[in-house]
C-alpha cells in the first residue's frame, strides 16, 4: 500500500482564534496549533479556565497566547472578540468555533429555556462568529472557519432532541456559507463531524432523564479531532463534511436509507450504549453557566485506537 506523505508543517505565526478553547475538542485543538508556534486567542465563558488553558499553550510552545471570556452565543460578543484580535494583531488567519453545550431528555419534558439555549449556542454563536471574521478574511482574501459540528447535525436520536436541533441547524448554517464563500477562493469554511469523543461535556450537560449518561463506544480522544481541525487550517476542505469516527458513515447510512429499522433499533440501542444505571436529579448542567473546575481536555472514559491522529 502507497503511503500518503506527511502534511507540511505549516508556517508559524498564524494567528489562530479557539472558541471554546477551555476544554474538551476546543483546548486540544488550542494546545496542537500552540505546537505549531502560533498566535492564539484562546475564548471561552469561563476567565478561571482560560488562564489554565493558556499556561498548557505556552507551554506548548505557543508564540503568543491571549484570553478572552465572552459568551460567544451573546449577539454583540462575536463584534468584541474580533475587534480585540484585530488590535492586537491586524489579522485573523484560522477560526476554530467548538463551543457547545449538551442536553438530555425528550422535547416534551426538557425545560423550554434549557432547549432553547442549547440550540442558540451551537447555531446562533455559529451565525454571530461567521458575521464578524468572514467580512475581514474577505478583505485580505484568505483565512479559514472551522466549525465543529458533530454526528448528530446528520443523524436523530430520542432524548437527545435539543443538540440534534442544534447541531442540523449549525450544519446548516455552515454549508451555507461554504456555498456562500465559492466567490472568495482564498477563505474556505470548513466542517468537522465528530463522533463520540472522550471529553467532560457528558458530564456537564443538561438532564431530565434520570440517567446518567456516558458516550457510546467507540469513544475517541479528543486529539484525534485536533489533529484532523490542524490538517484543515493546512489544507482546508471547503466542500464537504470531514467525520472523525469510524462509525458515522454507518449511521447516517442507516439513518437515511433505512428509516424504519432505524427508528425501530435507535432507542433501545441508545438505552444501552448511553444511559447507565445510575441516577441522576434533572438539572441544566453547563447550559446556562460554566463550571470551570469540570474543564479539561479529556473526561472519564477509556478511549478506542490511539489518543492522535
Amino acid at each position: 500500500m502507497r503511503r500518503l506523505k506527511p502534511a507540511p508543517r505549516a508556517a508559524a505565526g498564524r494567528v489562530v482564534v479557539v472558541v471554546g478553547a477551555s476544554s474538551g475538542i476546543g483546548l486540544a485543538s488550542a494546545v496542537a496549533f500552540a505546537g505549531r508556534g502560533d498566535h492564539l486567542v484562546l475564548v471561552s465563558r469561563s476567565s478561571e479556565a482560560l488562564e489554565s488553558a493558556e499556561r498548557a499553550c505556552r507551554r506548548a510552545g505557543a508564540c503568543t497566547v491571549d484570553t478572552v471570556a465572552e459568551d460567544i452565543g451573546a449577539p454583540a460578543a462575536a463584534g468584541r472578540l474580533v475587534d480585540r484580535v484585530l488590535d492586537r494583531h491586524g489579522r485573523v488567519d484560522v477560526v476554530v468555533h467548538t463551543a457547545t453545550v449538551m442536553g438530555y431528555g425528550s422535547v416534551e419534558t426538557m425545560p423550554a429555556d434549557v432547549f432553547t439555549t442549547v440550540v442558540d449556542t451551537a447555531v446562533h454563536g455559529t451565525l454571530h462568529l461567521a458575521r464578524a471574521v468572514l467580512p475581514v478574511m474577505r478583505r485580505r482574501h484568505r483565512g479559514t472557519f472551522i466549525g465543529v459540528n458533530s454526528l448528530l447535525g446528520s443523524v436523530t436520536v430520542p432524548r437527545m432532541g435539543a443538540y440534534a436541533t442544534a447541531k442540523w441547524g449549525q450544519r446548516a448554517v455552515l454549508r451555507t456559507l461554504q456555498q456562500e464563500t465559492r466567490d472568495e477562493p482564498g477563505v474556505s469554511v470548513c466542517i468537522v463531524s465528530p463522533g463520540s469523543i472522550n471529553t467532560p461535556i457528558y458530564d456537564q450537560a443538561a438532564n431530565y432523564t434520570g440517567r446518567a449518561v456516558r458516550p457510546p463506544w467507540p469513544v475517541l480522544a479528543p486529539e484525534r479531532v485536533a489533529a484532523v481541525i490542524t490538517r484543515l487550517a493546512d489544507r482546508p476542505r471547503r466542500h464537504v463534511s470531514v467525520p472523525v469516527g469510524p462509525g458515522n458513515p454507518l449511521v447516517v447510512t442507516g439513518f437515511r436509507l433505512l428509516p424504519r429499522l432505524y427508528d425501530r433499533l435507535v432507542g433501545p440501542l441508545l438505552h444501552l450504549a448511553v444511559f447507565t444505571r445510575g441516577r441522576v436529579r434533572p438539572t441544566p448542567g453547563t447550559v446556562h453557566r460554566p463550571a470551570p473546575d469540570r474543564e479539561r481536555v479529556h473526561g472519564r472514559w477509556p478511549v478506542h485506537g490511539r489518543g492522535g491522529d
